[in-house]
């Protein structure tokens, strides 16, 4: 991964559920997925499984490989990668990017975001980064899941890095 995905960016869906996506991500997602001959746009990968997610997790090409290889190096048939599989692998969804920054949102992930039905000029998503992916959200669900989210438990959040590193 070229750069991290950093920061949070709410962007407009219209009519035809096409939107932007943030020019800052875009360029990490094109730095992950040089062209190849099989595509020429660099492509995003959304993840649309858990039954409790709220959100969309979106990966660059490198992101989705990586997601892939640890799926991978799972017991076979064990219950935890049949479930991985499942909800990350095949409830998922390569969208390319089209020339002017915007993707057409699939249906399965605008069902997951909770944008079904006719998509009006209200409709909204909030994209938040992640550092090696992002979260796609409908806005008002992003807000609302993170209005209460001030330092409540009176831990600064720089305590907490290092605490808990990848065994790789």
């Amino acid at each position: 991964m070229a750069e991290a995905f950093r920061g949070e960016f709410y962007q407009k869906v219209d009519g035809k559920a096409r939107v932007s996506i943030p020019a800052a991500f875009r360029r990490i997602l094109e730095a992950d997925d040089p062209a190849t001959s099989d595509s020429q746009r660099p492509r995003l990968y959304m993840v649309y499984g858990g039954r409790r997610r709220t959100f969309v997790e979106c990966y660059s090409k490198i992101g989705a490989d990586r997601l892939a290889a640890d799926v991978n190096s799972m017991d076979d048939g064990s219950d935890e990668r049949i479930k991985a599989e499942l909800n990350l692998i095949t409830r998922s969804a390569m969208i390319e990017i089209e020339p002017d920054g915007r993707i057409v949102l699939p249906p399965k992930v605008r069902e997951k975001i909770g944008l079904v039905g006719e998509i009006g000029d209200k409709a909204e998503v909030a994209f938040a980064g992640l550092s090696n992916r992002f979260r796609l959200y409908r806005r008002d669900v992003y807000d609302a899941e993170f209005a209460d989210d001030e330092d409540d438990d009176d831990v600064d959040p720089l305590t907490l890095v290092g605490r808990h590193k990848r065994k790789d």
